[in-house]
Order: structure tokens, then C-alpha cells, then sequence
């Protein structure tokens, strides 16, 4: 289990099929200094697992469901991604339940700069409209986040300067694909929902 709190930022150096897999070779700094093999790692909120560790490098695979799912078929080389490790038990929980099972991926429809700040519309694919509500929480390529608007085509997201720094964030740009992860709660709620009818 994840937070949405992303600790830090790495590169892809490496991505490369691998007998019906997808390989990821990633850069993760101090990240990847105290991983071990099996351990598990949010890349752009997906979890994934680490297959092999060379120093701060971490390596990764994704199957075509996680493929299929994800933005991750998109990483090349050069591309930098979020990273999170998961939560430990006795630590500080600041941002909400990602489970780093990306839902679908989402469309940067806008970009507004105000200030020191960006607003963010982003278009969701079918299905997972139902579980936005204004002022609800969100997992967008990892990062828990708060909506701040909702409409027919996706919601909004207001971004600070520090997300802005810290995340991929900073770079996105109209047309960028983002994973997505709902709130696990809301689809919880709806499923017992559904049980009762």
C-alpha cells in the first residue's frame, strides 16, 4: 500500500521487451540505495516489483495487463518517472489509500498557469467518471491529490508549487497521458452497493 506521496523523482535508462514482459532499468537515487529484490516500488503509481538491483539503479518489468492498463508502455529512455516506496506500518499517513492499481489512463485536457500555480483539467476514460466527487481524493501518475472540479469529461486539479517540483508534474503538458487510480473506498462503497440492490 502507497500514500500518494511521491519521494522522489527517477529516469528510465533502460526499457526493453522481455519475453512477454516489458523490462525497465530506472535511476532512482537514494531511493533505490536501501531496496532489496522482491521489495515493491510505485512507478507513476503503478506497483511494481524489484527483479534486480544494481546500486541506486532498480530494475523493474510490467506484464501486458499492467501494460495495457498504464502509461508505462509510453516510458522510453530519458523518461523521468515518480517514484514511492510503500507505506510503512509506522509511519506518518499524509495522503490517502493508493494501492498502486492503476484504474485507466487519463488526458491532460488543460494547463493554466496561475501565479505560482497550475489547474489541471484532465479527461477520464469510461467508467471511472462515476468515482469523482469534488473535493475527493485522487491518485494522478501516483500523486495523491485533492479534486477540485468536476465536469461530463474528467476534473480538475490545482497544483503547488512544491508538487510542481517534485513530481512530473512540472512538465506536463496538453495530450499527456497520466495513470489514474481511484479512491478504493468509493469502489468498495459502490460494490457493496451493489450486493444490497
Amino acid at each position: 500500500m502507497f500514500t500518494g506521496i511521491v519521494e522522489g523523482m527517477g529516469t528510465v535508462v533502460e526499457a526493453a521487451d522481455a519475453g512477454g514482459k516489458r523490462r525497465f532499468g530506472i535511476e532512482a537515487g537514494e531511493l533505490g540505495a536501501g531496496m532489496q529484490v522482491g521489495d515493491s516500488i510505485a512507478v507513476n503509481g503503478v506497483c511494481l516489483t524489484a527483479v534486480a538491483l544494481a546500486g541506486r539503479r532498480v530494475t523493474v518489468e510490467a506484464v501486458d495487463e499492467t501494460l495495457a492498463r498504464s502509461n508505462l508502455g509510453l516510458l522510453t529512455p530519458g523518461s523521468p518517472v515518480n517514484l514511492e516506496r510503500p507505506m510503512r506500518a509506522d509511519a506518518r499517513f499524509d495522503g490517502h489509500i493508493v494501492q498502486g492499481h492503476v484504474d485507466g489512463v487519463g488526458t491532460v485536457r488543460s494547463v493554466e498557469h496561475e501565479g505560482a500555480s497550475i489547474r489541471l483539467w484532465v479527461d477520464v476514460p469510461h467508467g471511472l467518471h462515476r468515482y469523482l466527487a469534488e473535493k475527493g481524493s485522487v491518485a494522478v501518475d501516483g500523486v495523491s491529490l485533492t479534486i477540485s472540479g468536476v465536469d461530463a469529461g474528467g476534473f480538475e486539479i490545482v497544483l503547488i508549487p512544491h508538487t510542481l517540483e517534485v513530481t512530473l508534474f512540472g512538465s506536463r503538458r496538453p495530450g499527456d497521458a497520466m495513470n489514474l487510480e481511484a479512491d478504493v473506498i468509493a469502489k468498495y462503497v459502490e460494490r457493496l452497493l451493489e450486493a444490497t440492490r
